[in-house]
């Protein structure tokens, strides 16, 4: 193709040429030409592009429909259900919620009710009325050993740092919080002064320990009681792992490292900081429960939980354990799928790490029951959770109140543009440059984060309704039904059967439970994370409650 190029070029300037002869007023189509030229000579001798190299020119418009290519299939190829990571349906709904524009379908459901795995909840022939408010449908988070318990939304914003969102973004959301009556959680970068607009914070720790640091990256307790005792932080959350990436660190380049960046997370100005897999202020079950009973002395008595994607079960099972043995107890766990999504992830921890949500929230919450933890514990769940039918399933599986991040980015203006890891957002959102953030406007954005939030409660109750309850404790998991591969129907219940209380107590019904269940709960010690062996557990009676 390059020897094609060179005879094409020699042939395009002998016509442009003899062209000019018949009309020479057109004299600058001599640029077009030596432009056309220029790039193919360049491109038939460069050696760094080989599609470009072998197709001088030509070879740019591949480049060129790869770089527009999300939006071509975003607009014109992908229909209102395929669309990926986020359906169009799902956005679309969000944002006429957020602009209290008109939420009903024509013609009726673009869903095929007959496909694999479609969902539904029944109705009652004695629907009840309810009317939401911001505050219908709250939950009272704190157990008996927390003295200033906080009562939550049913559904809030879930964790998403400053620097990962712009400031305006950041203060959009905490003002949207504010007039909406729910929480916002600030993420592992920390508290920052734009998360200060009235709304009620919960204070994200993570593995950095951002905000409540030493110097050396080690939790700093000065630092923690300081900023834990603001009225504005009213939970604690410790992040174990993400969905997006569970099991995986951070790095914060150097140069992101600015002055403001470097006051807000305690570190220090231009240098790398470096955010470990995992928590160096505890490395087994009890001390990790000893860490939550300090930051809540620490606090004041606020509410402290952790935060986890599900991944080895024997490791949940040694921390319900551990809790049993030392009487401390998180009052919340947010339960994390690894459909969450993130601003950048690797694609392996991204795709191929971590329990789903449906999975892990029903396990988290079964363990908790089986062992007669649930009762002082309150289970929040995240991951792709957009609509009030989808509240619905998640508190069937023991969830008591949900978190969104995307959902609440969608609010804000979120385009699913797919740049939110390369600092280009469009919509101002997932991005530090002030020349895209600045057209984000805070008011009104604000005001779209609080309709949606009061939208998608208001659909919640009218679902609940339907369904004939007047409580959200009301809703089971045989309420929710799937169509299965084989066109058969099945109930969540059958899917994810659910535990009695303390029935990890009790050895005759405790070894009814199916093997793989059994054997993750014999290979968990309160002692350490690192499940036991078979050898090891056989004989160490002392590790079943029973």
């Amino acid at each position: 193709m390059r020897q094609a190029f060179f005879i094409l070029s020699f042939i395009l300037i002998a016509a442009t040429y003899a062209l000019l002869h018949i009309w020479p007023n057109i004299s600058w189509i001599w640029f077009v030409v030596g432009t056309i030229c220029l790039i193919g000579y360049r491109d038939a001798f460069q050696r760094k592009h080989t599609i470009l190299r072998n197709f001088p020119f030509i070879g740019h418009f591949r480049y060129l429909f790869e770089f527009v290519r999300p939006e071509i299939q975003q607009y014109f190829v992908e229909s209102d259900l395929s669309g990926r990571p986020v359906s169009r349906v799902n956005r679309s709904v969000i944002y006429q919620r957020a602009k209290k524009e008109i939420q009903t379908v024509p013609f009726g459901t673009q869903e095929d009710v007959y496909q694999d795995y479609h969902e539904w909840t029944n109705h009652s022939l004695r629907p009840i009325t309810i009317h939401s408010d911001q505050n219908s449908f709250r939950v009272l988070i704190g157990g008996p050993q927390c003295k200033r318990p906080y009562s939550a939304s049913l559904f809030n914003v879930s964790a998403m740092s400053y620097g990962a969102l712009s400031k305006n973004a950041i203060m959009a959301l905490n003002l949207g919080a504010k007039k909406g009556g729910f929480y916002h959680n600030t993420g592992e970068g920390g508290l920052s002064p734009y998360h200060e607009m009235g709304g009620d914070v919960v204070w994200q720790i993570g593995t950095g320990y951002f905000g409540c640091r030493t110097q050396e990256g080690r939790f700093s307790e000065e630092l923690f009681q300081k900023k834990s005792q603001l009225e504005v932080v009213k939970m604690v959350e410790i992040k174990l792992s993400q969905g997006a990436k569970p099991g995986h660190g951070g790095i914060l380049p150097g140069a992101k490292v600015t002055p403001e960046i470097a006051s807000i997370r305690n570190v220090t100005i231009g240098q790398t900081v470096h955010s470990p897999p995992s928590h160096s202020a505890f490395s087994t079950p009890i001390e990790l429960l000893e860490f939550i009973q300090k930051l809540r002395e620490l606090s004041g008595g606020k509410p402290i939980g952790i935060k986890l994607c599900v991944g080895y079960r024997s490791e949940f099972f040694a921390l319900c354990k551990a809790m049993v043995q030392t009487k401390i107890k998180p009052d919340f766990i947010t339960v994390d799928g690894s459909e969450g999504g993130t601003g950048a992830a690797p694609i392996e921890f991204a795709n191929s790490v971590g329990t789903p949500l449906n999975e892990g929230l029903s396990f988290v919450a079964d363990t908790l029951q089986g062992m007669a933890l649930k009762e002082d514990i309150r289970i929040i769940a995240s991951g792709k959770i957009f609509t009030g039918f989808h509240i619905v399933t998640k508190l069937s599986l023991g969830a008591d109140l949900v978190n969104s991040a995307r959902g609440m980015m969608f609010a804000l203006g979120c385009i699913q543009a797919l740049r939110c890891n390369s600092n280009k957002c469009p919509a101002g959102i997932a991005t530090t440059d002030r020349r895209l953030s600045d057209g984000l406007d805070v008011p009104s954005k604000s005001d779209r984060v609080a309709n949606y939030h009061h939208e998608t409660i208001t659909a919640f109750g009218e679902l609940l309704g339907a369904m004939g309850h007047t409580s959200a404790l009301e809703i089971e998991r045989r309420a929710i039904y799937r169509r299965m591969g084989d066109n058969s129907v099945k109930t969540y219940e059958t899917l994810y059967p659910t535990l009695e209380r303390g029935v990890l107590f009790e050895r005759e019904k405790f070894l009814r439970l199916p093997y793989e269940y059994r054997k993750n709960y014999y290979m968990a010690t309160a002692q350490s994370f690192k499940p036991l062996i078979e050898s090891e557990w056989s004989r160490q009676p002392e590790n079943f409650l029973f």
